[in-house]
């Protein structure tokens, strides 16, 4: 039978970060430039309103902020200011226990926070010593419709654990959300990373990186969409990228394979538990 009702969602990717003290104007000019260009939604990558603090292993208190910080409340105004969806990031502190979280946050085009993540794996190395800054998420990832489309969340490298994304693909997911910040020399890792993750999830991935050298790390390197058969559709290094998704794409992918294979979820979910109490 013929896909016949169209459905679409244009995306903007926003290679570029605002920590700045005067950036709020900035990131009103691109989500602006994105609105102007019939996007509905634009990507920011992690944590796009700090400095790439992980650089070293100093933590400060400037960098993290309660539920409704000036970070958050920039995210949502400027989402509420050009009328457009946002999804962009913070690190989150939680008010009792001093614990931060790198959490990505999604709003609406009235600037309401419909939907959040919590980064899941976080690596401890050279130029990203995130273990020393936040913990790892508490939450599994789940799906939200509130834009028409089934969205889903992975910051960074989570995709180099696909659990996640094959929740995310359990639950119906059309389009994953991918954040992240890395490093120029290792893209062709990354872009293979996301193209495994499109292609099993039978969902499309739109990946959003920081643009460049930050704090001596040499960050940087394309963003960059894939479709639900893993194939690139826009690698870019523009500050703002517009990109149409048509979601009947994935449609078609999930009556193709692997996209109707089942998600034996009782299976798992006891290996899972073995695993955890084995170790």
């Amino acid at each position: 039978m013929a896909d016949t009702k169209e459905r679409q969602l244009s995306i903007a990717l926003l290679t570029d970060t605002f920590a700045g003290p005067d950036d709020g104007f900035r990131l009103l000019e691109r989500l602006q430039a994105a609105k102007a260009q019939k996007a509905a939604l634009a990507v920011l990558p992690e944590i796009p309103l700090n400095r790439w603090v992980p650089a070293t292993k100093t933590a400060q208190a400037s960098d993290a902020e309660l539920t409704g910080g000036w970070r958050e409340r920039r995210l949502s105004s400027a989402a509420a200011s050009c009328g457009i969806a946002v999804l962009g990031g913070v690190i989150r502190l939680h008010p009792f226990s001093g614990r931060r979280y790198n959490t990505a946050l999604l709003f609406d085009r009235s600037g309401d926070l419909i939907a959040s993540c919590e980064k899941l794996h976080l690596p401890e190395e050279e130029g990203f010593w995130e273990t020393s800054h936040y913990l790892p998420g508490r939450y599994p990832p789940r799906t939200n419709a509130a834009l028409g489309v089934s969205l889903g969340i992975q910051i960074c490298s989570d995709a180099n654990r696909s659990f996640g994304a094959q929740l995310l693909a359990a639950q119906g997911v059309e389009v994953i959300l991918a954040p992240r910040a890395t490093e120029a020399a290792t893209f062709n890792r990354w872009r293979l990373a996301y193209q495994a993750m499109a292609l099993t999830a039978s969902a499309y991935v739109v990946s959003v990186n920081r643009p460049g050298p930050e704090l001596g790390v040499p960050l940087g390197g394309p963003s960059l969409v894939v479709d639900p058969a893993g194939t690139v559709v826009r690698e870019t290094t523009e500050s703002v990228s517009v990109v149409t998704l048509d979601l009947r794409q994935v449609a078609r992918a999930r009556r193709g394979y692997p996209g109707y294979l089942p998600f034996p979820a009782a299976v798992y979910a006891e290996a899972w538990q073995s695993i955890q109490q084995e170790h």
